[in-house]
């Protein structure tokens, strides 16, 4: 495993970062592709065995039920001391006024109820899901700070907005002296990179470290169209997300696979390659439900592509539309 410092900070994360949204009680989430809590442990254990110490999550998904199963399986896994937490505040987590959102007290309410779903005393990422368009980000940037520095968070980071959004926010946390993002939690593959245009420039002058989510396009890039799974005929969200430039889509996803073949490796290595070298990129968060897919995740770091390589990969990009942000 490769280790780096995340942003502009001390702080020492896996270049392979487990995303848990698939971990939770699917009775309690939208995606019925979810696994349990025993199937949760065998991947979260894996992924300890092979070195990975950054773990990312967020209060939504499966009502929390994820926070639960990472939290209860790194306590009996892991040293506390070694392993970085992340999670996010943002989307409802229930019902009537202030059930969502980054108000000061949605923020206040939702960290302590994070903490004690898993199992800590604090978190070492906390980061907002989302932009509130309805909250100052006066507001929100001040209540992050007072998280902080009541020790339940050690660093903020940010997630999905535009890139002005995010400046905004860098500029009022300096402006204030309040704690700032050291890191963007991003949309970002082979097949969406709008955020080349002005995130990742931003990210790379501000020293804020990328961890990109949806890395394998929910693994469009690591099969053909054609074979169906599970998640591609249930998951609406990444038909949302990836259905409309489909067939402009195709070229890139060929090229992986041409790419693959030549080396001998998959394609989900190939893909992951390409954004291990992009700047600023951290570790790339992968949603591994499978103990083998992260096996494949983690041997991506030992594929190295020919500048040739990534130009193949990279021409046949046409503009999409904005997903994310929104």
């Amino acid at each position: 495993m490769e280790y780096v410092k995340l942003g502009h900070t001390g702080m020492d994360v896996s270049r392979i970062c487990l995303g848990c949204m698939g971990f939770g009680d699917a009775a309690r989430w939208t995606h019925p592709w979810v696994r349990d809590e025993e199937q949760s442990r065998l991947v979260i254990k894996k992924a300890l065995e092979l070195g990975i110490n950054f773990f990312d999550t967020a209060n939504v998904y499966s009502a929390g039920t994820s926070e639960e199963y990472l939290g209860r399986a790194l306590k009996d896994y892991a040293n506390r001391d070694e392993v970085v937490i992340a999670t996010k505040v943002h989307f409802r987590m229930h019902e009537g006024p202030n059930g969502a959102g980054l108000s000061r007290k949605a923020i206040l309410s939702e960290i302590d109820k994070s903490l004690k779903r898993l199992g800590t005393d604090y978190v070492d990422l906390y980061q907002i899901h989302r932009w509130d368009y309805r909250t100052p980000i006066e507001e929100t940037m001040e209540a992050l700070h007072d998280v902080v520095k009541a020790g339940k968070a050690r660093y903020i980071g940010a997630s999905a907005m535009y890139a002005w959004q995010f400046l905004k926010a860098l500029h009022v946390a300096e402006t204030h002296g309040w704690t700032r993002f050291v890191s963007m939690q991003n949309h970002l593959n082979l097949i969406y990179r709008e955020e080349e245009r002005e995130m990742l420039p931003l990210c790379k002058a501000e020293k804020i470290g990328v961890i990109p989510y949806s890395p394998l396009a929910s693994g469009r890039l690591t099969r053909d169209r054609s074979d169906a799974t599970h998640r591609s005929e249930t998951d609406q969200v990444q038909k949302s997300k990836y259905d409309a430039f489909a067939e402009a889509d195709r070229a890139i996803v060929e090229r992986v696979a041409a790419i693959a073949e030549q080396r001998g490796v998959s394609r989900a290595q190939v893909a992951l390659a390409w954004l291990l070298q992009k700047q600023p990129v951290a570790a790339p968060i992968i949603g591994a439900t499978k103990e083998a897919q992260l096996e494949v995740a983690v041997s991506a770091l030992e594929v190295k592509l020919a500048p040739d390589e990534v130009a193949s990969l990279e021409e046949p990009y046409v503009p999409h539309a904005v997903v994310g942000a929104l």
